[in-house]
């Protein structure tokens, strides 16, 4: 069944909803099959780490962004420490927080796979144009917004 069909079937806001999901699960499964050192989740909360530039984000810092409980990063976070990827330093001036950093052989891995990453990205927009890409960010930063209203994260 193609997407067409698809919207000839259910009304497109269901059609949308429903894609979200399989969208996730092949965007996962394609990322588990990509990397040999670590998982899809653990691959977006490194790429999350890089918003926070110098300053290193804390656990709480990155379920924020990742739109995930604390608890759920804590275990991405346990497999990275096991594998080598990040360390855990207390905050400068605040000893209750701890602060995550990437380590010499996260370095490693994100250099490894830089061109097959740049490859990945460049087939998954094959075809679709830049103005496209943006209008799709704006409309789900759109719904983000939206979900965080419902969960009570913006008031």
């Amino acid at each position: 069944m193609n997407s067409q069909d698809v919207l000839n079937i259910i009304d497109p806001k269901h059609a949308l909803f429903g894609l979200f999901f399989a969208f996730s699960n092949r965007l996962q499964a394609a990322g588990d099959g990509f990397y040999e050192e670590i998982t899809t989740k653990q691959f977006f909360l490194m790429a999350c780490m890089n918003l926070f530039g110098d300053e290193p984000p804390t656990a709480n810092d990155l379920a924020k962004v990742m739109g995930c409980t604390r608890q759920n990063v804590k275990e991405i976070l346990t497999g990275l420490e096991k594998k080598g990827l990040i360390a855990f330093e207390p905050h400068k001036t605040d000893k209750r927080k701890r602060m995550v950093v990437v380590t010499q052989k996260a370095i490693e891995v994100s250099q490894k796979y830089a061109a097959k990453e740049d490859e990945f990205i460049w087939r998954l927009y094959e075809g679709v144009s830049d103005e496209e890409i943006v209008n799709t960010y704006l409309f789900l930063a759109k719904l983000e917004d939206n979900l965080k209203k419902i969960t009570g994260e913006v008031k």
